[in-house]
């Protein structure tokens, strides 16, 4: 089943519409990302390998988590879900709010920071992403 994502509109509005993954959207179109980083208590920022596979940026180091919402998905639903899925690790972010926003070409990306010491002995990396 392709994944379908949320269309909105340069204000960030939703237009009803969606599109699938990979289909590229129009110039007035824009869809939604997330990124989550993860600081411990020493402020150390836990980064990941992306696959040699990925067809953007293979073998690149990145931020903890990155993904696109999914079309019903809300910006805090959808990086708890990037997180439990590329790094088995369970977050709430129910209540919080990005900590920053970035406009690109077609899309805004939610920025979230999360300081949580993390054992990265038990992290479940997904490694078809990481």
């Amino acid at each position: 089943m392709m994944e379908r994502f949320d269309i909105y509109d340069k204000n960030r509005r939703l237009t009803g519409r969606t599109a699938e993954r990979g289909q590229e959207l129009e110039a007035d179109e824009y869809r939604l990302i997330v990124h989550v980083s993860i600081m411990n208590n020493q402020n150390q920022l836990l980064i990941q390998k992306r696959q040699q596979h990925k067809p953007a940026w293979p073998g690149f180091w990145d931020i903890s988590v990155g993904g696109g919402a999914l079309a019903g998905e809300t910006s805090q639903a959808a990086a708890a879900r990037e997180t439990f899925e590329e790094l088995g690790l369970a977050i709430d972010l129910s209540e919080v709010a990005p900590y920053f926003m970035v406009k690109f070409p077609n899309g805004f990306a939610d920025e979230y920071i999360v300081h949580q010491d993390v054992d990265l002995t038990v992290l479940n990396l997904q490694t078809a992403e990481v």
